[in-house]
């Protein structure tokens, strides 16, 4: 599977963007799409799950209530819609491809997904 991110930008605080995960060459065995990023000097952090087959989500703590995952399997694209950002939201945004785990998706373990896109810069100012 080959992903490739795009969406992000320069924003001010309490603004919003929508982050674009497209993807081609599906395989079966790739049934969920995570969103990473890693701000400068941090390491790669998880944000949020989607379960392609039925939409079921999971976030972290730090963006549950401001980012909503969700994906249109029609055009194989997952979405990230980022509202209220905050400039500790900076960061370059990964998705991934990964299986499904426990009956649903993982988010804040990096090593369960096996396919990286390049990455979008999120930038957030004060």
């Amino acid at each position: 599977v080959q992903l490739v991110e795009s969406g992000g930008g320069l924003v001010q605080a309490g603004g919003s963007l929508r982050l674009a995960c497209a993807a081609s060459g599906f395989t079966d065995h790739d049934d969920a799409i995570g969103w990473f990023r890693q701000a400068p000097g941090k390491e790669r952090e998880g944000v949020s799950c989607i379960l392609l087959s039925d939409g079921r989500t999971d976030y972290a703590d730090s963006v549950k209530g401001r980012f909503t995952i969700s994906s249109d399997n029609a055009k194989n694209t997952v979405y990230l819609q980022m509202d209220s950002l905050k400039p500790e939201d900076t960061a370059v945004y990964y998705c991934a491809a990964g299986p499904t785990v426990l009956d649903g998706c993982i988010y804040y373990s990096e090593s369960y997904y096996w396919a990286w896109g390049q990455g979008t810069q999120v930038t957030v100012s004060s």
